[in-house]
């Protein structure tokens, strides 16, 4: 019987996982979650900032056939869920309606009321199990580390984009009709997607690598003096992931859900006003995603 929550997966032969990660990508459709290019940057940004036994570390966790690039299994995780149904409760968190506020011991349950099923409490677990890595030989741990490592890192993903920590009513904005200029939408796509791809489209030739360059530039200038902060997890916790999530519903409440409503039609005011937000979340969620890994591994 599969433990929902600590999952532990003994570590099975190399070829294995790696035919196990290449099958899904294969067999699989995306799901989205912040999108693919959400994911793809905040994996590229955090690979970029590791510092050397955290990149040593990462690059041994690996399939083979990401040939070292995070970013190109970052999705992993959505496609997964279709094997590993236990994990799509892991994704989120639903708030209380209209409070904007989140608390672990209210809000991380899954459906069931089962307590600690929420993308927060899956960042805190992933942490906890890759923290064995120094401890013993990864071919010997009693966790799939290479799962491990793709699911932490897919989850401090979703856990900046703000709908992954929306209002539990509409599912986090995936119950809101919306039309996204022409294109009918629900809210959540557009925060997942169109915001990005819109972006990509008209500022980056449709390249996500415009995008992730854009927004390493603002790290190191116009974001410099706040990266420090971003960094620092508080009672010198490795991860902090209830810090990111109260972050996300208010910037849920301030910025994706404020003047939406069913049916809003959502064009530049929308697009230009939100935009920097998407970018600051993917920033600070590539910023933290490095120094996580940076602490269990240094």
């Amino acid at each position: 019987m599969i433990n929902i929550l600590f999952l532990k997966i003994k570590m099975g032969l190399r070829a294995y996982q790696i035919l196990t990660c290449v099958s899904f990508f294969v067999l699989f459709p995306v799901i989205h979650c912040w999108g693919n290019d959400g994911h793809v940057a905040v994996c590229r940004i955090a690979q970029s900032r590791l510092r050397e036994a955290a990149a040593d570390a990462v690059k041994q966790l690996l399939p083979e056939s990401a040939d070292n690039d995070l970013g190109s299994v970052c999705t992993w995780a959505d496609h997964v869920k279709f094997h590993y149904h236990w994990s799509s409760a892991l994704h989120f968190i639903d708030t209380p309606d209209n409070l904007c506020t989140y608390q672990y011991n209210r809000d991380c349950k899954d459906e069931d009321g089962v307590k600690g099923r929420c993308v927060a409490g899956a960042i805190n677990n992933y942490t906890t199990q890759l923290l064995s890595y120094n401890s013993a030989s990864s071919s010997h741990s009693e966790y799939n580390l290479t799962e491990a490592l793709l699911f932490l890192s897919h989850f401090i993903g979703d856990i900046h984009q703000p709908l992954h920590v929306g209002f539990t009513s509409d599912r986090g904005g995936n119950t809101i009709d919306v039309h996204w200029y022409t294109r009918k939408q629900v809210l959540h796509h557009v925060w997942d997607n169109n915001i990005i791809e819109t972006a990509e489209e008209r500022f980056y030739n449709s390249n996500i690598d415009g995008l992730v360059d854009a927004i390493q530039q603002n790290i190191t200038t116009d974001w410099a003096d706040l990266v420090k902060k971003w960094e620092t997890c508080s009672a010198n916790n490795t991860a902090c992931p209830d810090v990111y999530a109260s972050e996300g519903i208010k910037a849920a409440c301030d910025w994706a859900y404020k003047g939406v409503s069913e049916g809003s039609v959502l064009e530049d005011e929308y697009f230009n006003s939100r935009l920097p937000i998407v970018k600051l979340r993917l920033a600070q969620g590539g910023v933290r995603l490095a120094a996580t890994l940076n602490r269990i591994f240094g």
